[in-house]
């Protein structure tokens, strides 16, 4: 009896492995003036991300702006005077950054 189980799990883990691939954590930022930027988060499957931690970090691993996306999933945030990367942080295998120098100009 156990050995019949064995495919039957492995087919039921393997359809796990296969969704938890299906969903890419995504981020894009944008400079909406000169002092502003808002990030959108969000993950390939077409839904949203509240709630998930968007830490702006200073070069020197200092949380400038911590954060969380708000229910349109969005973060809007003044620009740090320091240089810094935005840390989507959706957990483990689930995380993106962007530097400062790949944020879109308004």
């Amino acid at each position: 009896m156990i050995s019949s189980f064995r495919p039957a799990l492995l087919m039921f883990c393997a359809g796990f492995s296969a969704s938890a691939l299906a969903h890419n954590p995504m981020c894009e930022c944008k400079a909406i003036d000169a002092e502003q930027i808002q990030c959108t988060g969000g993950f390939s499957d077409g839904s949203g991300a509240p709630g998930v931690t968007l830490d702006v970090i200073g070069y020197d691993e200092t949380i400038l702006v911590p954060g969380k996306l708000g229910s349109d999933s969005t973060l809007t945030f003044k620009k740090p005077g320091a240089e810094f990367y935005v840390l989507f942080d959706a957990g483990p295998g689930h995380v993106v950054e962007i530097d400062q120098a790949d944020i879109q100009a308004p």
